[in-house]
């Protein structure tokens, strides 16, 4: 494949993954629940392997060669293959999969119809509601981010309009020591974002200046020196659970 897959380069900057971006076992619990009693479930964008189950049978779609070569020895080899094409017939699987990447298809809408082409079942989809992205702190320091990440994220209804049949979105709580290193797990652990290694496992860095990031970071680390970050967010630090963007979507035909 020549350039990237979507909209964001995983053969350049994909390398921390597998490292970084893990499976948490609480979110993992709304997805296989989502998933039913299917046996058959395709995953799609599927990356290092993250939320996909152990007990089914799974076939495994991921377009980038870096992302594959992370994939842990018990999961299958994942299958070369794009969102919006495919290389199944229709109805081939009980039930489809697709665990934050739609916002970084090339053409979401298409993906998502081929998702609902080969699924039987629920196509389960984990998501980000792009219009509540600022209620993380993070927008303070990073306002290019949160805009960036805004315009990403398709809209959930629009989401559910094109995968059609009856759909539940579902908030999904993130806990407080959250192993999946996406922005929102790290709600009482800011320190976590001068590690550098962090966030280049955050896709959503790359749509932000060099220039922009340094003087976000740069910011969070003097408040956190001060206290100021703690005298304003610091009641988080003691929060179980942030009830943030993130979204279950079940999609039944």
């Amino acid at each position: 494949m020549i350039g990237p897959a979507g909209d964001f380069d995983y053969e350049d900057a994909g390398g921390g993954y597998s490292v970084q971006r893990r499976t948490d076992p609480r979110i993992a619990a709304f997805v296989h629940a989502a998933l039913g009693p299917a046996r058959s479930v395709l995953n799609v964008g599927a990356g290092a392997g993250s939320y996909e189950p152990i007990d089914r049978n799974v076939t495994a779609v991921e377009p980038s060669a870096t992302m594959r070569a992370q994939r842990p020895a018990h999961l299958p080899p994942a299958l070369d293959a794009l969102a919006e094409a495919l290389p199944f017939a229709d109805g081939s699987f009980d039930a489809a999969m697709a665990t934050v990447t739609i916002h970084q298809w090339k053409d979401t809408d298409r993906g998502l119809r081929e998702l609902r082409r080969v699924t039987r079942g629920p196509v389960v989809i984990l998501t980000f509601d792009g219009t509540q992205l600022d209620r993380l702190w993070l927008a303070h320091y990073a306002r290019e981010l949160i805009a960036a990440e805004s315009r990403r994220y398709p809209d959930i209804g629009h989401v559910t309009d094109v995968l059609g049949g009856e759909s539940t979105v579902t908030p999904v709580p993130i806990p407080i020591d959250c192993v999946d290193g996406f922005t929102e797990a790290f709600y009482a652990r800011p320190e976590r974002f001068l590690d550098a290694r962090v966030r280049q496992a955050q896709s959503a860095w790359g749509f932000v200046s060099p220039e922009a990031t340094a003087r976000a970071i740069a910011a969070l680390r003097e408040d956190l020196e001060s206290g100021e970050w703690d005298r304003r967010y610091g009641y988080l630090r003691a929060q179980p659970e942030f009830e943030g963007p993130l979204r279950l979507i079940v999609a039944m035909p």
